[in-house]
């Protein structure tokens, strides 16, 4: 059994995180799955997904401010468009996640959320979420 869903994000600016679980959670319960993987996939070379810690607001906070000190805006970056230092982020972080789905549900942890990150917004982004398994 599989099942591919798109999720739209509505993002305010830049180096902001947004908590997706509830709507991955949704996917999951609608694809009918039982046990299987969900891979949570963002079609976007300035925005990211990562799982971290849901609990604490300061944490997202912090790790933008670690990335910011990783990869700041520089004047000598060469591309036309002004964001290399999103397109650093991204790649530091990556498009993309695999979940394990047992019992019709996301294994996370207790801290656990999964959170869609935008580097260049605002915009309108994508998430693709497919999930596979019986």
């Amino acid at each position: 059994m599989t099942s591919l869903v798109e999720l739209s994000v509505r993002t305010g600016g830049q180096s902001e995180w947004i908590n997706i679980t509830a709507e991955v959670q949704k996917a999951v319960a609608a694809s009918g799955v039982r046990e299987g993987i969900c891979v949570v996939f963002v079609p976007h070379t300035t925005a990211s997904i990562t799982v971290n810690e849901n609990a604490d607001p300061d944490v997202p906070h912090d790790v933008n401010f670690a990335l910011n000190a990783i990869s700041p805006d520089r004047r000598e970056f060469r591309h036309s468009e002004g964001n290399s230092a999103a397109h650093t982020k991204t790649s530091l972080v990556g498009p993309s996640i695999t979940l394990i789905v047992t019992g019709g549900k996301l294994l996370l942890g207790t801290w656990q959320g999964i959170w869609f990150n935008e580097y260049d917004g605002p915009r309108v982004r994508k998430v693709h979420v497919r999930v596979m398994g019986e």
